[in-house]
């Protein structure tokens, strides 16, 4: 197993399709990913399903999960041009989200 690096905490993510809308659309194959992140990511999860924002917990877990991976690549790309237009909204929006 890795351990944690000074750049950030070590995670493991498996997915797997358990359904498909369309047969011809299934995978069969498991995607795992590992990857770092800056902060404990089960900690925000937590905080996050505590404020209730979602009908559900698992609404929850996905909203901060997926916004915590997408922010963490936006934060160690910086610079690239893609993320130019919508960095001072996402910081914005994160603002926001803290303090709800």
């Amino acid at each position: 197993m890795a351990t944690p690096t000074k750049k950030g905490n070590l995670y493991k993510l498996s997915l797997e399709q358990l359904g498909v809308l369309k047969e011809e659309k299934r995978v069969d194959t498991a995607l795992e990913l590992e990857f770092s992140n800056h902060d404990e990511l089960f900690e925000i999860i937590e905080r996050v399903k505590t404020k209730q924002l979602f009908a559900t917990a698992e609404e929850s877990t996905e909203f901060a999960l997926g916004l915590k991976l997408f922010t963490e690549v936006m934060l160690r790309n910086k610079k690239h041009p893609l993320f130019e237009d919508l960095r001072p909204h996402i910081i914005d929006f994160m603002k926001k989200l803290k303090s709800s």
